[in-house]
């Protein structure tokens, strides 16, 4: 696809998906939805307060640097404008690879998350544009399995200069955050019945795809957002259409019969997104399954390249 269409296809998404983020955050007086956490932190370092003396701050002290630039802003527009810039660069990074890609934006997840305003979309990007990465430090639980089977050397040194910033900035900010984040209200997949039927990922342990489900699966997640990510394993329109069925069931599943806990969250997840995703793992035939470059993102050959190089494996036909 030419970088201009690229361009093109990535900003129309952005535009469109920021707009309707800012329209339900003002409809349903969310302020910034879950954004606001970023933009409270970034104000309590801009007025030499601790952003770890707010209640329920979770959020690592990187999230105060995206939540910077947007600090002027009404809670609203910033919210929007945020979920629409990272849901352009996921698109971006998503159109490297043609048209069909972008349907991942019909999973439900993608849509649980415009209406909190999250961040998954940004880390999302991060899989496709190396100097994103750092975007994995927002949430780190998420971060981490795309920076283990995505990462480049450059996306890694980009999150060590952000740590450093970090650091210099305010010293004592990771034994802060440890300190906030036990109360966390979570679940882990693979603990929570009947995910340790993900541990059959290992069967394809040498695979790139099943390395990061079986991860996402280790991690403490909280909402129906938080899978997103795994929208990086499916690579064919099937694929993805198929998975983006399942979590539309999943959709409908929640709005007649709302969850009365994170574990009930938990387990429709698995269910709808978790196993169909694993199923199609242990379906792909062997010989189809590209490795991983050695030395990827170090050569881009141009500017846009540069962003975008990363070592996703290239289409493959149904």
């Amino acid at each position: 696809m030419p970088v201009r269409l690229r361009i093109f296809i990535s900003l129309a998404i952005g535009v469109s998906t920021g707009v309707f983020c800012w329209f339900l955050l003002r409809h349903f007086h969310q302020n910034a939805g879950d954004f606001n956490w970023a933009l409270w932190a970034a104000q309590d370092l801009l007025l030499h307060r601790n952003p770890y003396d707010r209640v329920m701050q979770y959020y690592p002290l990187p999230a105060a640097l995206v939540g910077l630039p947007f600090v002027a802003l009404r809670p609203e527009i910033a919210g929007g404008a945020f979920y629409g810039i990272s849901s352009a660069l996921m698109a971006f990074g998503l159109s490297r690879h043609g048209y069909d890609r972008l349907l991942v934006f019909l999973a439900y997840p993608y849509w649980a998350g415009l209406i909190a305003a999250q961040y998954v979309p940004l880390i999302f990007a991060s899989a496709f544009l190396p100097l994103l990465l750092p975007a994995a430090l927002i949430k780190p639980q998420l971060g981490l399995p795309v920076a283990l089977t995505s990462g480049t050397r450059r996306g890694l040194l980009a999150c060590a200069g952000v740590l450093a910033i970090t650091l210099i900035v305010f010293p004592r900010w990771p034994l802060a955050w440890i300190g906030s984040v036990h109360e966390y209200v979570r679940f882990v997949p693979i603990l929570l019945f009947p995910g340790p039927l993900l541990v059959l990922a290992l069967l394809r342990y040498r695979e790139r795809d099943a390395q990061l489900l079986l991860l996402m699966s280790l991690m403490p997640q909280r909402w129906f957002y938080d899978p997103l990510i795994l929208w990086l394993i499916p690579k064919t329109r099937r694929e993805i259409l198929g998975t983006a069925a399942f979590s539309w069931i999943l959709a409908i599943w929640r709005w007649y019969h709302y969850p009365h806990s994170h574990l009930e969250v938990g387990r429709w997840i698995i269910l709808f997104i978790y196993l169909p995703m694993l199923v199609m793992v242990l379906r792909r035939p062997r010989d189809l399954v590209e490795p991983r470059p050695a030395n990827q993102g170090n050569s881009p050959a141009n500017d846009i390249d540069v962003l975008s190089s990363t070592g996703s494996e290239p289409p493959r036909s149904e």
